[in-house]
């Protein structure tokens, strides 16, 4: 089992709250959602969510995913998992608030 995470906030997690699949707030735009191996973590958080609170990392086992996990290559090089397609919750192994 390999495990993947996804940084969103309480608030827009919430709204998903009755669903059994979650979509990031720019996946209409872009049509996947952003995901990170453990290394990446800290890096999205400092560039993409600095001084914010109300965050929540979602652990998502990627053995569980029901869409396309795509490695693919984003900032600095560095390839970063995208989804493409909504989440099904069923994969979120941990919501841990951060």
């Amino acid at each position: 089992m390999a495990t993947i995470y996804h940084i969103t906030t309480k608030d827009w997690w919430a709204t998903f709250e009755n669903l059994d699949y979650y979509e990031s707030p720019t996946f209409n735009e872009e049509t996947f959602i952003h995901l990170s191996t453990t290394e990446q973590v800290s890096g999205v958080l400092e560039r993409y969510y600095a001084g914010q609170t109300n965050l929540l990392k979602l652990h998502v086992d990627t053995e569980k995913l029901s869409a396309a996990l795509k490695y693919e290559q984003a900032t600095n090089n560095e390839y970063f998992p995208h989804l493409y397609g909504r989440l099904n919750k069923s994969a979120v192994l941990v919501v841990e608030f951060i």
